[in-house]
C-alpha cells in the first residue's frame, strides 16, 4: 500500500464515481442529476444514489434545488479564482510538512510520479497527465500529515477541479506546469521546506494568472 492510499480516506465507491465524472466534464454544469438515471447508469440503489448526492452537494459540486432534484453546479472563474487564493497558503503548508517528514517510501513515490509526468507531457498524454497532477496533490497531503490541511483542500479542489482540467489543455500550458511541478518534488526531495513552499506558491500563482484571462 502507497503513503497515497494510507493516507486517503475510505470513501463509498459511488461518491468516487460521480465525484470523477463530474470533474471530467462528463456532466455539464447545471445537468440534472435523476436519481433513477444514476441508479441505472451506475448499478448502485436509489438509497445509495440520495446518499451520494447528499455527499457531493456538501462538498459544493452539486445543488439540490426544491422539488427539481438536483443538478451539477456551475463554479464561476471568479470564485474558482478566489478558491485557488485560498488553497495557496493550505498547499504551501502541506508542501513544507511533506518535505520536513519526507521518508524513503514517499520519496521513491516522488521519483516515479515525477518520471511518469515527464513521460506524459512528452508523449502528448494530456489526460494521463491531468490526472497524473491529481495523484501528486493526494502524495503530497498524504505526505504532510497534515489532517485538517488535508479536509479542507479536498473540498476546495474538488470545486475548483474542472476550471483547472481545462487550463491543462491550453496550448503549452502541460509543459509550462509539469516544470513547475518537478520543482515541488525536487524540493521536497531535497528535504528543503522553504523551497517547496515557494515552489507551491509560483505554480498556484500560474494558475490564477491563467484563470483571469478567462474572465
Amino acid at each position: 500500500m502507497t503513503v497515497a492510499e494510507r493516507g486517503a480516506r475510505a470513501r463509498p465507491d459511488l461518491t468516487a464515481q460521480l465525484r470523477d465524472a463530474i470533474l471530467n466534464a462528463e456532466f455539464a454544469p447545471h445537468q440534472r442529476l435523476v436519481e433513477a438515471d444514476l441508479s441505472a447508469q451506475y448499478g448502485a440503489t436509489r438509497a445509495s444514489v440520495r446518499t451520494t448526492l447528499l455527499t457531493l452537494a456538501g462538498e459544493g459540486l452539486i445543488e439540490r434545488l426544491p422539488n427539481r432534484g438536483a443538478r451539477v453546479r456551475a463554479i464561476s472563474v471568479g470564485e474558482a479564482i478566489e478558491i485557488v487564493e485560498v488553497r495557496v497558503g493550505l498547499e504551501s503548508l502541506c508542501a513544507r510538512k511533506a518535505a520536513e517528514n519526507l521518508t524513503e517510501d514517499g520519496a521513491e513515490e516522488l521519483r516515479a510520479l515525477r518520471t511518469a509526468l515527464e513521460t506524459a507531457v512528452s508523449t502528448g498524454d494530456l489526460l494521463g497527465y491531468s490526472r497524473l497532477n491529481q495523484d501528486l496533490d493526494r502524495l503530497l497531503r498524504a505526505l504532510s500529515g497534515h489532517e485538517t490541511a488535508t479536509l479542507l483542500l479536498e473540498r476546495l479542489l474538488a470545486q475548483s477541479a474542472r476550471h483547472q482540467f481545462r487550463l491543462g489543455f491550453l496550448p503549452g500550458r502541460a509543459a509550462a506546469s509539469a516544470a513547475e511541478h518537478t520543482a515541488i518534488i525536487d524540493a521536497v526531495l531535497a528535504r528543503d521546506p522553504d523551497a517547496a513552499e515557494t515552489a507551491t506558491r509560483t505554480h498556484l500563482a500560474g494558475v490564477i494568472a491563467l484563470l483571469r484571462t478567462r474572465d
